[in-house]
């Protein structure tokens, strides 16, 4: 139970709305008589929507208007704000139907407004709609490759906004009469706001030239659309048609704050297991990489810590706890195997951890804080030393679904996966490993999945 409660003192640690309200109360006299839109878009947009409300309801204020994108349909939390759900990870039609109505209300604020543009990950698919004269089909198709090349998320963002209609900037340009306030829920290792989903109110440093270069040095400039290169092409033969700069008088009046991040996140976890008795050390906020191979290192590097049994810090028995947070990613390939990357690292984890003699008491669990790995019904999973043979005892080989990036059906033969549902946040994944000392009980360590399906109610009270 240790490490679940630890996801959930993270998770909770950067729930949108609280930290909403904690922004917007440091704004609060600047804001006046003035009428206040709200354009929530992304996986965290309607817990951030309804903490703008209840804001303003609490300044004896109400909304001009607006819209929330999200993933899935929910009541809307005030009569003037229309609420869509787009499509992700994939755009589709629900996508480009929910970029219109992005437009529509953007076109009916005024000069003197302020808007309020709530941005958490998940935006670029939400309401990608391709720009120009490219093919919606064609848009998808790119998004597809994206998602299976191994990339990056900023990477992929960087891309990505080359095509889409409010990408990059170009949201600041359609409001670019009104004062826009942009709070963002950082889901991008960096926190790079040109990056977070794909900046739709953040200059785009990079060139058209820099972004075939991209294209090409991860074997996607072949493999894209022919319209979609003549349209990088006709961005850098004519400067005029680049996306928007730093620098650019449309930015004028742009403010833009992160409010939650990974880092908060893993602070938050950490807190909670000094509580728990347990040494806690951040180790890092920017892993990235091939989920295997980053969950072989990140379990060689939590074994050293358990096989020693003792602080470095003061040489006495002790239990360690050691936090990472960011993104790998899995490179698909041909594979069509059922998982994510949370899922591939446990697993591999999983793997090395059955193998090293120290690794007795040591357990791991890698989760994305938005409570979907993957397109799976899982937020993680969670490993230990004898996960490996419980999933060979299920009948199952784990070392084939690991080659075959097929890491779902694995982790779940084992009861290894941590169910918690959707947690309308997002700031990237996170890893906890934990170890007891030698000789220490390590049954309190793991949760059985009936457990932690019992967990998710609850949990989605307390978040949102």
């Amino acid at each position: 139970m240790a490490l679940v409660q630890l996801y959930w003192a993270a998770v909770r640690a950067v729930a949108p709305g609280p930290a909403l309200t904690a922004a917007l109360e440091r704004i609060s006299k600047e804001t006046g008589h003035k009428r206040v839109w709200i354009i929530a878009i992304g996986k965290a947009a309607n817990p951030m929507a309804i903490a703008a409300v209840d804001f303003l309801a609490a300044h004896k204020l109400e909304p001009a208007g607006g819209v929330i994108v999200a993933p899935r349909m929910l009541p809307t939390p005030h009569a003037r704000i229309e609420f869509v759900a787009g499509d992700h990870p994939l755009p589709g039609a629900n996508s480009f139907a929910a970029a219109d109505a992005v437009g529509r209300w953007a076109r009916q604020v005024k000069a003197d407004d302020e808007v309020w543009v709530l941005l958490s990950g998940g935006a670029s698919s939400l309401i990608a709609a391709p720009d120009g004269a490219i093919k919606p089909e064609e848009m998808v198709q790119l998004f597809d490759l994206l998602l299976g090349s191994g990339l990056d998320i900023a990477t992929m963002n960087t891309i990505r906004k080359r095509f889409t209609r409010w990408s990059a900037g170009r949201l600041s340009a359609a409001l670019s009469s009104a004062r826009t306030r942009n709070f963002i829920v950082s889901d991008v290792i960096g926190d790079d706001l040109a990056a977070i989903g794909s900046g739709p109110c953040s200059p785009d440093p990079t060139t058209a030239g820099e972004v075939q270069s991209l294209l090409e040095s991860s074997k996607l400039w072949d493999r894209i659309a022919g319209s979609l290169r003549h349209h990088v092409a006709w961005m850098a033969h004519d400067p005029s048609r680049e996306t928007p700069k730093p620098g650019d008088n449309i930015f004028a009046n742009v403010e833009r704050k992160i409010i939650a991040s990974n880092r908060v996140a893993l602070e938050a976890a950490a807190a909670r297991a000094k509580e728990l008795g347990y040494e806690p050390r951040i180790l890092s906020t920017a892993l990235a990489g091939e989920a295997a191979s980053v969950g072989k290192r990140l379990a060689t590097t939590l074994i050293s810590y358990c096989g020693s049994g003792t602080s470095p810090l003061t040489n006495r028995p002790v239990q360690s706890c050691l936090l990472w947070g960011g993104e790998t990613t899995v490179t698909m390939g041909s594979a069509t195997g059922a998982g994510g990357r949370c899922q591939e690292l446990a697993l591999s984890a999983a793997r090395e951890l059955a193998s090293a003699k120290s690794a007795r008491g040591s357990t791991l669990l890698a989760c994305g804080t938005d409570g979907r790995d993957g397109p799976t019904d899982a937020a993680g999973g969670i490993v230990d030393k004898e996960t490996w043979g419980a999933i060979e005892k299920a009948g199952r080989k784990p070392d084939v679904d690991l080659a075959a990036h097929d890491s779902h059906p694995s982790l779940d033969a084992a009861d290894a996966l941590l169910r918690t549902d959707l947690t309308s946040t997002n700031v990237m994944d996170i890893v906890i490993g934990i170890c007891a000392p030698p000789g220490s009980s390590t049954s309190h360590l793991r949760t059985p999945a009936g457990s932690i399906a019992r967990l998710s109610g609850s949990f989605r009270k307390i978040i949102e």
